[in-house]
């Protein structure tokens, strides 16, 4: 696959575009991270699947991987391990918050020649930084809509994603008195 060539302007520009979106996305994601219920971290549909805080953990883990992989011009691929003192889905989504505001404010930093240069992921592409801030996107809301799955059989809710869901649609007809 050909590098794309942007020019500085182009990369500011994409940056702009991008900085609301990945907050909306981490407000969505944080949301679904705290509707996992802090004694169902464990849960799991499946043998082979991550539990319920394995899951939520890697959200985090990439996103900060793929975030200040963008600030530092290059990726880390060490492991980001979970804290042991880290252990439900609150303290996770407090660990979220902190990191996303960091690296916000460090790509806000970032001139349009950083935002430009090339960076490798894993030697299958080279693009300019600033597009691995899609690629960030893309991978949590993947893996938030798999996290999202796991919350009605744990007896969580599911809170709003891209509009209402059945469960907050309810709360809010229950607030207006409205039956369901």
């Amino acid at each position: 696959m050909e590098t794309p060539q942007i020019t500085s302007d182009q990369a500011k520009f994409l940056l702009g575009m991008a900085l609301p979106r990945l907050d909306l996305e981490h407000q969505t994601t944080k949301r679904v991270i705290e509707a996992v219920p802090l004694d169902k971290g464990d849960y799991r549909p499946d043998p082979n699947a991550k539990s319920a805080v394995e899951l939520a953990w890697h959200i985090v883990a990439a996103e900060q991987r793929f975030l200040s992989g963008v600030s530092a011009g290059a990726f880390d691929f060490n492991p980001i391990n979970r804290p042991d003192s880290i252990r439900n889905s609150a303290q996770i989504a407090a660990w979220f918050d902190e990191s996303f505001t960091r690296n916000l404010a460090q790509l806000r930093q970032l001139s349009g020649e950083q935002l430009t240069r090339s960076i490798d992921f894993r030697g299958m592409f080279q693009f300019p930084a600033v597009m691995y801030l899609q690629f960030a996107m893309n991978h949590t809301i993947h893996h938030r809509g798999q996290l999202s799955v796991y919350l009605r059989p744990t007896g969580a809710k599911v809170p709003s994603i891209y509009g209402e869901s059945y469960d907050s649609a309810q709360a809010r007809m229950a607030a207006e008195g409205k039956a369901s």
